[in-house]
């Protein structure tokens, strides 16, 4: 499978110009199962690299431009008269789909971005006192301004926690940006790229990575991360064992992409800030504090726990 990896991000790159290293981020995320948020700048190519993954592996992809008056109806479906049996038949929304772009998600209402809560957790939507299951495998990438407060809500701390991986994209370099300048637009069209995986292909990798080794020595090292954030001065509340399990099944898929079938200390520390930023509370701040402030108070907690031999 370790081939099936390498096609997947050499094809997005063929779209995605540059931060290769936010390529393999998203590739982590996705491969451990999880749910991930953009957080940067208008014009980096967050939506791109969304699109660029759901057509490289063949997904049914949906875009839900989320704007304050959208409504939880307009993302998980409504019930609709059948006039033809009388009867009321439920209308599936765009959150039926493999791959979702949520763009600008945080110009959303908390009601309607709480509508999510239940598809990410649970892959199934409830309308209506009937359960639906969401296609597999299902991936909900997000992305959101950090700089832009005007016409924006704050995201409910129960909808960060859910996110797996939280990225910034950042400034392409200048050897980067010439190579756009050359090609006369910011980002080639992902309907460029032809599809070189199936949906079943990543839901097998899913799995494999669910198999990488995690060592007992590892297992307590994440656990004694997670500690070290509630302990820590700077943290009024830190992450919970859902953020530590998020981390272990992060490293797994980190360690899976570098093509090893266990996980070492430098995959829990290479993941530990996009994984747990998110998840806490700085002291005199809030929840999902802007990604830099709350990465580096991660960086200096990792410090100082003891990496097992």
């Amino acid at each position: 499978m370790r081939e099936k990896v390498k096609l997947l991000k050499t094809n997005v790159e063929k779209v995605f110009v540059g931060a290769p290293q936010v390529t393999e981020a998203l590739l982590v995320g996705v491969l451990a199962g999880g749910h991930i948020l953009i957080e940067d700048v208008p014009g980096v190519g967050k939506t791109v690299l969304a699109r660029s993954l759901a057509q490289s592996i063949a997904a049914k992809f949906s875009r839900i431009q989320f704007t304050p008056d959208l409504l939880p109806t307009d993302i998980l479906g409504v019930s609709i008269l059948d006039q033809t049996c009388g009867k009321f038949v439920f209308k599936p929304g765009p959150i039926f789909a493999n791959v979702i772009l949520a763009d600008e998600i945080n110009r959303a209402t908390p009601r309607t971005q709480s509508a999510l809560l239940e598809a990410m957790n649970e892959l199934s939507v409830s309308a209506d006192g009937q359960t639906y299951a969401l296609p597999s495998p299902f991936i909900i990438i997000a992305t959101q301004n950090p700089f832009e407060f005007e016409g924006t809500f704050h995201l409910p701390e129960g909808q960060l926690d859910r996110f797996m991986l939280r990225l910034r994209v950042g400034y392409p370099d200048a050897a980067q940006e010439k190579e756009i300048l050359s090609h006369g637009k910011l980002y080639h069209q992902a309907d460029e790229i032809a599809a070189v995986l199936e949906p079943q292909d990543i839901l097998s990798m899913q799995e494999e990575v669910k198999a990488v080794k995690v060592d007992a020595s590892i297992a307590d090292y994440i656990v004694a991360v997670a500690e070290a954030t509630r302990r820590s001065d700077a943290v009024e509340l830190g992450v919970s064992p859902r953020g530590s399990l998020m981390l272990l099944r992060a490293s797994q898929g980190r360690a899976y992409v570098e093509g090893r079938d266990y996980v070492t200390p430098d995959d829990v520390k290479r993941m530990a800030v996009p994984v747990l930023a998110h998840r806490v509370i700085l002291k005199g701040g809030i929840a999902g504090t802007r990604a830099d402030v709350a990465g580096r108070a991660v960086e200096s907690i990792i410090l100082t726990v003891p990496v097992p031999a």
